[in-house]
């Protein structure tokens, strides 16, 4: 049965990986902070089961395909509060830049040796095995595919035992640079 769940959990990556489209037809206008509630509201059990306190800065209205920044979002903080010994705290943030918005996901987890940080964002590339943590390691991958398909970058900067932070820019778009 748990391996019937692994694969379940492994194809619906993959697939979810293989649907983040090269080209930006449906970008449209997206309000961060009803974007963040819904995320919220996806990862309201885990949040509750983990105590995890979120916090967040203004965020801004940006343009992208609202379902991958709700995927990028829930990706990232659910990593947040899964990879994490004690109460998870997360805040999000956002500042805009001459070219960007760039938004990070701090927390309080068990960090990241600096010598993975690249490999992280490949497929099937786990640092943990399945009994230390559950996942199919496609999660970062698929955060760094849509931020690609943006025209963007991801990025973390961390210590083992010191928390996360992950970075990401999203290009400005015109007439959507402003903090709600």
């Amino acid at each position: 049965m748990d391996g019937a769940k692994r694969m379940q959990a492994l194809i619906k990556d993959l697939l979810t990986y293989s649907r983040v489209k090269s080209h930006d037809e449906d970008f449209i206008e997206i309000n961060c902070e009803e974007l963040i509630e819904e995320v919220l509201f996806n990862l309201e059990i885990i949040i509750k089961e983990n105590k995890a306190i979120i916090t967040r800065d203004p965020l801004p209205i940006i343009s992208s395909d609202r379902l991958q920044m709700q995927q990028l979002f829930q990706n990232i903080i659910g990593n947040a509060i899964k990879y994490n010994d004690k109460m998870p705290r997360i805040h999000i943030s956002a500042e805009k830049d001459e070219e960007n918005w760039i938004f990070g996901v701090s927390d309080n987890g068990i960090g990241i040796d600096p010598e993975h940080y690249k490999r992280i964002f490949k497929v099937f590339k786990r640092l943990h095995t399945k009994e230390e943590y559950d996942g199919t390691g496609i999660g970062l991958a698929i955060c760094q595919k849509i931020v690609d398909r943006n025209g963007g970058r991801i990025w973390v900067e961390s210590e083992l035992g010191e928390g996360s932070t992950f970075y990401f820019t999203i290009p400005l778009k015109q007439n959507i640079q402003h903090l709600i």
